[in-house]
Parts: structure tokens; C-alpha cells; sequence
């Protein structure tokens, strides 16, 4: 018998399909807002003109702009960018970029409903020990129009990372979630090739996961399969042609899907739980962790889950065949990194790698237990 609990969060809706611009002022007018702050891709704004389409758009209601979030979304840009938006008297953030600044924007919320200004004063508001801290709600939202697809926009989780201790540290509030995501496939086109693909693999991550978790249930195995048998067709086509918006369309659909199982409850694993560490130590980028720790992990539980991993084999297109060779065959064939070393992870971080990874939220939930840091060591030698 399931067991289990659904819980329906605070996303209000998802557009697709619709020019961004347009989309971001009907988001205004929808909510009532009128002073519209703006965290975006420094890249984007400085190297196309989609930026000063959307500003355009806007017109007087934009109040502000931020496009200085780095990778892995550091605490001192967090702060720089909420005592940006708190002098902008901000009403609505609208992210336009990728995960490092949509989890940017949902730490603002928090650090602006909760009087913080300095770097310091995260830790009043990060989760410590699996635990949120009590807080106040985001009274300034946000609304997602993500350049990459690693999925944050679906998700009221952000990773923030503490340099001083190179830790990535959560932050969860149930509002910090979008109030809306605006999926516009031509937005996309101006994101490098490896990081449209290699997020595309984190989106791949979560639904192998959540497909491959003991704690799933119907509902979120039809959001899963599904998001997984279109991220599978999907990326080869981007690959294939950059411009082909259908194909980036479909990615962008199934990587909304793949976030479905996380949103009902289901538990990420091993290939979560050890990239967050290459992510926030190593400087890895979130997509290519999910690239290279994914077949090492399940050929790790496949001791324990050889049933769910062949649902993943099927959605993939590949019914009957090892679930772990098909990921790392479809991982290869975009031109990802398949291996550690690939990302300039040597053998004499794996100690501290592994320690580490004991004290994140998902190694308790691996399909297969991990009862410390010397199985965590074996997964790393078969990713070596």
C-alpha cells in the first residue's frame, strides 16, 4: 500500500509558448503590480537585446535591474542584489536566466521579508539539519523566466552557496516558489549549447530519481516517466539543430514535468545529494554533476532497484536494456562529461567528498542505503 502526502504548492501557473516580453507585462497586469525589479543573465543583458525588449515592454513599471548573480548563487550576490531591489521598492521580481538566478530571487524574497542585509544574516533563514528555521513569509514575489532547464523555477528550494566554507546551504519557504513560470523556448537559444544540455541532464536526474526512489507513488511516476520520455526525444533534436523551437519547447515541457515527483514529496538520491557537494566545493557545474553521477549511481543501486531502473530504460526508448549503459550512452551522445576525472575531480578528493555528502538531505533517501562515507567512495570510484 503508498503512503505518502501530495502537496500542492504555491505556483499559480505556467505559460508556454509565449514571447517572454509580452507574458512578463500580462504577469503585471495580472497581479496589480506596478514596480517590476529585474534579476537577469549579465550575458543575456550585455550580449542580446532581450533584456531591452522586456525593459521596453515594461516600460515605467520597471523599477530596477540586477545581472551580477555568478554561478551557485553566492551569498554576497544574494545581498547585493536584495539591498538592489529593497532600494527599488520592488513590488514583483522577474528572473530571466538561468537556476543560479532563479534560486538567487528566491533568496531575495526571503532576506527581504525577513529585514536581512548582510551576509552573516542568511544563516537566520537557511535550513539547519533538514530543518527551516520560522520566518516570515515573501510579501514581494517572484515570476521565473528560466534560460536554462534545470527545473529550480518549480521548486520552493534555493541553494545558496557560503564561500567562506564552500558549502552549498538550503533555503526552503513554501512561497518562495514562483508565482508563475513563463517558458519561452526562443529566449533559450542564446544559452550556450553545453549548459541548455547538460541542465537538460539534471532535469533527466530528477525523474530517474524520483522513478528510482522507494518513496514514489502514481502520480508522481506518471510526471516522471512522462517528463523523462520527452527529455530523452528532446535534447538529441536541440543537439541536432539549435534553432529548432519544438525541440526546445519539449525539453522545456519535460523538465516541468520532471519536477512534478520532487513537488509531491518524492525524495531525490545519491546523484543529488553528491552533486550538491561538487556543485558548492568544486565549483562543478549543476548540470554536468548530474552528467557525470547518474549511471555511477544507479549501476550502485541497481543491486536494490533493478525493477524501477528497467521503467527508465523503457521511457528512454530502450526497454530491456541496463538502465545505467542507456544513460551513459544518451549522456555521451550529447557531448557531455561522462567521468570525474572529466571534470577535474581526483581520486585524492573522494574522502572529503564523501564525508561531506553524508550530510546532505538526499543520501538518507538513496534507493539503496548508504550507511557512510565508504559506500559513497564506492559510487565515486565507478564515476572515477
Amino acid at each position: 500500500m503508498y503512503q505518502g502526502r501530495v502537496v500542492f504548492g504555491a505556483i499559480e501557473e505556467v505559460v508556454f509558448g509565449h514571447p517572454a516580453a509580452g507574458a512578463i507585462v500580462a504577469q503585471m497586469d495580472r497581479l496589480g503590480t506596478s514596480r517590476a525589479f529585474l534579476m537577469v543573465s549579465g550575458t543575456l543583458n550585455r550580449q542580446t537585446d532581450e533584456i531591452t525588449k522586456i525593459r521596453e515592454a515594461l516600460g515605467s513599471r520597471c523599477a530596477g535591474l540586477f545581472d551580477a548573480m555568478p554561478a551557485h548563487t553566492p551569498r554576497e550576490a544574494v545581498i547585493a542584489a536584495t539591498q538592489a531591489a529593497r532600494a527599488a521598492e520592488a513590488d514583483l521580481i522577474f528572473t530571466i536566466g538561468g537556476g543560479s538566478i532563479t534560486d538567487g530571487a528566491k533568496a531575495v524574497q526571503l532576506c527581504l521579508a525577513n529585514g536581512i542585509d548582510d551576509i552573516a544574516g542568511i544563516d537566520r533563514i537557511r535550513v539547519h539539519k533538514g530543518v527551516a528555521p520560522e520566518m516570515k513569509a515573501p510579501h514581494v514575489r517572484q515570476v521565473s523566466v528560466p534560460t536554462t532547464i534545470a527545473g529550480g523555477e518549480f521548486s520552493s528550494i534555493a541553494g545558496v552557496t557560503d564561500r567562506a566554507s564552500h558549502v552549498k546551504q538550503m533555503l526552503r519557504h513554501p512561497l518562495a516558489v514562483p508565482r508563475a513560470t513563463i517558458l519561452d523556448p526562443a529566449i533559450t537559444v542564446h544559452t550556450p549549447e553545453w549548459l541548455f544540455l547538460s541542465t537538460g541532464i539534471r532535469a533527466v536526474d530528477h525523474c530517474v530519481e524520483a522513478i528510482c526512489s522507494r518513496e514514489t507513488h502514481p502520480y508522481a511516476d506518471a510526471q516522471a516517466v512522462k517528463g523523462l520520455a520527452m527529455l530523452a526525444d528532446a535534447l538529441p533534436r536541440v543537439k541536432a539543430d539549435a534553432s529548432d523551437l519544438d525541440a526546445r519547447m519539449d525539453a522545456q515541457i519535460g523538465t516541468w514535468l520532471s519536477m512534478g515527483a520532487l513537488a509531491a514529496g518524492v525524495p531525490m538520491g545519491a546523484s543529488h545529494g553528491i552533486g550538491y557537494v561538487l556543485g558548492g566545493a568544486f565549483d562543478v557545474p549543476h548540470g554536468y554533476t548530474s552528467c557525470v553521477m547518474l549511471p555511477a549511481v544507479m549501476r550502485w543501486n541497481a543491486r536494490d532497484n533493478a525493477e524501477r531502473q528497467m521503467i527508465v530504460a523503457a521511457a528512454m526508448g530502450y526497454p530491456g536494456r541496463d538502465a545505467a549503459d542507456v544513460l551513459d550512452a544518451f549522456i555521451r551522445s550529447l557531448g557531455m562529461p561522462r567521468s570525474l576525472g572529466d571534470v577535474r575531480i581526483s581520486p585524492e578528493h573522494f574522502d572529503a567528498i564523501a564525508e561531506a555528502a553524508m550530510r546532505t538531505n538526499w543520501i538518507p533517501r538513496n534507493p539503496r542505503r548508504i550507511e557512510s562515507p565508504a559506500d559513497v567512495r564506492e559510487i565515486l570510484l565507478l564515476a572515477a
